[in-house]
């Protein structure tokens, strides 16, 4: 097997992890949870930048077009991206926040401005439940 086969079994593992997390039922948000999404994003972001310095900006474009299996990831890419964003701007909202600005991010950069947003949010929440306690 090698680094790509690895890389892309420990990100389907912690996706795995993360959700059986997530199904626990809280009454109030977990301390400190934005910062898991807040360093996904950062992590991402570097990974990306290597990508693209590595491969140029455009490369990803030739994956999701070469074949159905590319075309398909690419909707499915779209489709979550979509789904994560109206699932967190609705709160977003309920925070104070624009979500406009974080739409744009998102539409650039995929789940690096997605995780940057759902951080934002999970922050917002937290400090929020800290200052009002139930």
């Amino acid at each position: 097997m090698n680094l790509l086969s690895l890389a892309a079994l420990a990100g389907a593992t912690a996706l795995i992890l993360f959700g059986i997390a997530v199904l626990k039922p809280l009454d109030r948000p977990l301390p400190g949870l934005w910062r898991l999404p807040a360093v996904v994003s950062a992590a991402f972001l570097v990974y990306s930048l290597w990508t693209v310095a590595s491969e140029g900006p455009l490369g990803f474009w030739d994956n999701h077009v070469q074949n159905l299996w590319g075309l398909q990831v690419w909707l499915d890419l779209l489709i979550a991206v979509g789904i994560g964003f109206a699932l967190l701007a609705r709160e977003a909202r309920a925070l104070g926040m624009t979500p406009a600005p974080w739409l744009v991010l998102t539409l650039c950069t995929g789940c690096i401005g997605l995780c940057a947003f759902a951080a934002r949010v999970l922050y917002l929440r937290e400090r929020q439940a800290r200052m009002h306690p139930v």
